[in-house]
């Protein structure tokens, strides 16, 4: 007789956009993990405070086969349920910072996943840095996915809501640039206006506050240097998105969604650019970020799995300093001037 497969339990708290779009994730992911590893995953539990989003959240889990999921009106009532072992945090981007702290500070541990940003400002990044040190059982991951691109509501329309376009859109790419440069950021000087979008709305008296352009430079302490090229109303191109990284050796640059990888060296000149096509076979569900979200899924479950010998690829420290990138970016375009990190980060 064999034994029966091990079983993580999954809640969503936000049943939103992006919490469904976890919910496609996790259906796609039982189906491989069980067959795979032995393991069942399970979806036991959304929370949203919005009826419409949990009805939501309960036909598409019934569109894709799984069991219903108990529904709550709130996290509090899902983290007393006992029903999961692992939360999803996929809210807006303002009530992080509660959410974290309740689930951190409950008295039965459950691991999490928590959406970028970490929390809209740097001083809440901290506190719970620092209250999950006490808690070393949980495996705390954030969603900064891009990290996995093999390419490598009205809410979010005021700063102190989202903490701004450079935190919340922007975050993933500080992100990248801190890996791609293997050091850390030390100062940051930005540009940016809002010029296009969301001009001609008003929410109770108030007119939209986030920038929908900028450019952003990040200096490294080992000399490299990065360089953020925002546009939030340029759809008309092939790509959403280009990287591009340039050093003594040559150059590598990738296109998302084209899926394109070139790289070169400068002593092969033009006639020895390489392109590949970006592909990874371990993805069974492409979703809103060419797979990246599956395989991060897939990271967060084995840290789990792993019960302390390996962590989270990206940690809370990884959230903290991308969120406080965009927050120096946000604050060199209120102030015309150079934002070091020091600063932003009160050291």
């Amino acid at each position: 007789m064999e034994a029966a497969a091990a079983a993580v339990r999954y809640g969503i708290v936000g049943v939103g956009m992006m919490g469904r779009e976890h919910l496609h994730n996790l259906a796609h992911l039982a189906t491989e993990v069980e067959r795979e590893q032995s393991v069942r995953v399970r979806v036991t539990g959304l929370a949203d405070p919005h009826q419409e989003s949990l009805r939501l959240g309960l036909q598409l889990a019934a569109e894709l086969g799984l069991p219903p999921p108990q529904i709550f009106p709130g996290h509090r009532e899902l983290l007393d349920s006992g029903l999961c072992d692992a939360i999803i945090v996929s809210s807006p981007n303002m009530t992080h910072y509660e959410i974290l702290m309740d689930i951190i500070r409950h008295r039965e541990p459950q691991h999490i996943l928590v959406e970028k940003p970490l929390c809209t400002t740097v001083q809440d990044c901290k506190k719970v840095i620092e209250a999950a040190k006490q808690r070393p059982e949980i495996v705390v991951q954030v969603g900064l996915e891009y990290r996995y691109n093999l390419q490598v509501n009205n809410w979010n329309r005021f700063n102190c809501n989202s903490g701004g376009t450079l935190v919340e859109k922007c975050c993933h790419f500080f992100d990248l640039m801190i890996l791609f440069a293997a050091a850390n950021p030390v100062r940051v000087m930005a540009s940016g206006a809002i010029d296009v979008n969301h001009k001609n709305e008003v929410y109770d008296g108030q007119v939209p506050d986030i920038i929908d352009n900028a450019y952003v430079i990040v200096e490294f302490d080992n000399g490299s240097r990065g360089m953020l090229d925002l546009c939030m109303f340029a759809e008309g191109s092939r790509n959403e998105q280009e990287i591009c990284v340039v050093g003594d050796i040559g150059k590598g640059e990738t296109f998302v969604p084209e899926s394109i990888v070139r790289f070169g060296k400068r002593t092969e000149g033009r006639d020895g650019v390489v392109t590949i096509m970006a592909e990874d076979e371990r993805i069974k569900y492409q979703g809103l970020h060419h797979g990246s979200s599956y395989l991060e899924h897939l990271n967060f479950l084995s840290a789990i799995r792993a019960q302390g010998a390996s962590g989270p690829s990206v940690n809370l420290s990884d959230g903290l300093l991308s969120v406080a990138v965009g927050v120096a970016g946000q604050l060199s375009i209120e102030q015309g001037r150079f934002v070091t990190m020091e600063e932003v980060l009160g050291l």
